[in-house]
């Protein structure tokens, strides 16, 4: 019999919403295609426009907190000097950035090169929990509530049959992971009004129920907060947290709509980081000032849901996870963003990493806990037992970790475009050699699927490549280059031979800092090899690149690979592919081919092989008169370059 009714209604509108969440995968999965298939430019349904701002003068980095000895906050800078060793080689973790405070004092500061200190770094979801504190100033205003209903606070967007069947889902269902709706992360790509989405996608159990991790819970506070004060919440928060705590380089991307992402897309100094850190472990005041309510810190420092043991041991708060230690919590980011607090012994950890590992069970966090976990007891005095041999130990190994860098060329008011230049590039006579031995030599890629912005940040910042289609090689004026072709635009990279240089690359009119590094060799069939390393030095991703010269530099091969990257898109592929709700809806391209054949396409797509031929200069114009022109200018510069090195 057919049914009729409010059950009737009801099982249509949870099928519709099934099937628009597979729509929404299915969206996510032809993406993921698309680059496995060489596709190149935007992908997905989501609209592109370009937001990232340059960072701007790194010279200078400020900082606020006093530097001190770690004796003199009672510990021992021995204990440091292992864990810092520990972390630089572990196996999992790619560390960037590590400060280590306590009692508001740094006592241990590390950038892991080529990262350098006073650069902005993502801090993808560890900004969930500065959201949370945003919600808290609008419940401590009095303009929003705990127990309120998602669907009523957006009650101009419901339809009556959402008005009438849609269930309880609170402020605190979001806050605590626990709103059991299904429009997740995949889905971001399968349109623009992400809202509008997450109202209308199917509600697994009921709300309160189960934690179930899901950035656009943390989306939707920020879109709360926007309906309730008509402001951005980065906007929002800026008197009442930025300010105060004398945050100014803070970069918080946008939706499509205009509103503030909120559980990802935001660039923070990791001694602004620091900040919040002591604040909260402060129980919300800052240099004596009330600036988070007491009463929200402890009540988002307390365990309101237990997520999986494989995504964290202790508990989780709002939108802040509960660390190991008693009363300790973590600000916590994929790929080891962390702001980790200790408030009865005073300390702070801030890390940033480019690790393969996504929450808090993680090789990097069982280091940290090995030595502030819930074993941690200060071992001296404050300001007693120095020990200037142990504190010089660990000085050296900061410095060691932090390898031998270049002074980068000052950026002027204006931005890159008015930077001085930095010290000339000199290298062993080797590697001058190789790279005179380049000068001029440029290649035409026989397939242009590859770009230079990493596959995991094109998804993250809904910003695709065009693909690179020719690559040319410079030595001028004792500095080498790198000269990359995507689309139309051509961009010139400096290598740092001896060091990291720092450069900056536009994708798509957005503006990412560059750590690079270059080094010959020669391979076991007597090839030249070029290796290059590309580090995003805001973000949690390396580009590698090793290419090989062959038939007497008239072609090369590049091998390109990327991290962190493939185990995590291959993670996601493969819960996509066996998802049963979404199997069946899945193209024939899926469907005809095994998980083990998805894996190696993937595998592929992400450390690629491309062939080059070289060209010739003047070649694509067609003109011998440009040809023999551009010869002779080259022919020329190699005979200055080789008198300047001489």
């Amino acid at each position: 019999m057919r049914k009729t009714g409010k059950t009737g209604k009801s099982n249509r509108m949870r099928q519709e919403a099934s099937y628009m969440v597979a729509k929404e995968q299915l969206t996510a999965m032809e993406m993921i295609w698309g680059f496995m298939s060489g596709t190149t430019g935007h992908m997905g349904k989501t609209d592109f426009a370009p937001q990232k701002e340059a960072f701007g003068d790194f010279a200078s980095p400020e900082t606020y907190f006093p530097r001190v000895t770690p004796e003199s906050e009672g510990i021992s800078s021995e204990k440091l000097t292992q864990m810092l060793r520990e972390l630089a080689a572990a196996r999992h973790t790619d560390m960037h950035h590590l400060l280590v405070l306590r009692n508001g004092h740094v006592i241990c500061e590390c950038n892991f090169a080529p990262y350098r200190s006073g650069i902005w770094h993502a801090t993808y979801s560890m900004c969930k929990s500065i959201t949370g504190m945003a919600a808290g100033f609008l419940i401590s205003e009095g303009k929003l509530s705990l127990d309120e209903n998602v669907y009523d606070i957006f009650e101009k967007r419901n339809g009556l049959l959402q008005k009438i069947l849609r269930p309880n889902l609170t402020v605190k269902h979001l806050l605590t992971m626990k709103s059991g709706v299904q429009f997740n992360e995949m889905g971001v790509v399968s349109g623009n009004d992400w809202v509008d989405s997450f109202l209308n996608a199917p509600v697994k159990g009921t709300p309160g129920e189960a934690f179930e991790y899901n950035s656009m819970n943390t989306y939707l506070l920020s879109a709360i907060i926007q309906e309730r004060t008509g402001m951005k919440m980065v906007d929002y928060l800026r008197p009442r947290l930025f300010e105060p705590l004398g945050i100014r380089k803070v970069f918080w991307e946008s939706c499509p709509a205009g509103i503030t992402k909120g559980g990802w897309g935001l660039f923070l100094c990791p001694e602004d980081a620091a900040k919040l850190g002591v604040m909260y472990v402060n129980g919300g005041k800052f240099e004596g000032k009330q600036i988070v309510p007491a009463e929200w810190v402890a009540a988002s420092t307390s365990v309101h849901a237990t997520p999986p043991e494989k995504m964290g041991k202790y508990g989780y708060g709002y939108q802040v996870w509960m660390e190991e230690r008693p009363g300790s919590f973590a600000f916590n980011g994929m790929l080891g963003q962390n702001v980790l607090g200790y408030p009865d012994t005073g300390v702070v950890i801030v890390t940033n990493a480019g690790s393969n590992e996504l929450f808090q069970t993680c090789e990097m966090l069982d280091i940290v806990r090995k030595y502030f976990g819930a074993e941690f007891g200060a071992e001296l005095k404050s300001g007693e037992a120095e020990s200037p041999m142990a504190y010089q130990k660990l000085v050296q190994t900061c410095r060691d970790l932090e390898g031998a860098k270049e002074t980068p060329g000052r950026i002027l008011r204006g931005g890159w475009k008015r930077r001085t230049p930095g010290p000339r590039n000199s290298g062993t006579p080797r590697q001058i050699d190789m790279a005179q031995l380049l000068h001029g030599k440029e290649y035409k890629m026989e397939d242009t699927h590859v770009g230079m912005f990493p596959l995991t940040l094109q998804v993250f910042h809904n910003n695709f490549s065009d693909g690179i289609r020719r690559i040319g090689f410079f030595y001028e004026k004792g500095r080498f280059f790198v000269e990359l072709t995507e689309g139309e635009k051509t961009q010139r990279i400096e290598i740092g031979l001896t060091g990291s240089k720092v450069v900056e690359w536009v994708e798509n009119e957005e503006s990412y800092l560059l750590g690079t590094t270059g080094q010959f060799a020669e391979n076991e069939d007597g090839e030249l090899v070029l290796k290059l390393e590309f580090a995003f030095l805001e973000e949690a991703a390396r580009r590698r690149v090793k290419i090989i010269f062959q038939r007497d530099f008239e072609r090369i091969r590049l091998e390109w690979n990327e991290t962190p990257g493939k185990d995590l898109i291959i993670e996601g592929l493969e819960s996509l592919v066996t998802d049963v709700a979404i199997a069946p809806l899945l193209p024939s391209r899926f469907r005809e081919r095994s998980l083990d054949m998805i894996h190696l396409l993937m595998a592929q797509t992400i450390e690629p092989m491309v062939e080059a031929h070289r060209v010739r200069p003047g070649e694509e114009t067609g003109t011998e008169e440009a040809a023999a022109e551009a010869e002779s200018a080259a022919a020329v510069e190699n005979a200055e370059n080789a008198e300047e090195t001489v």
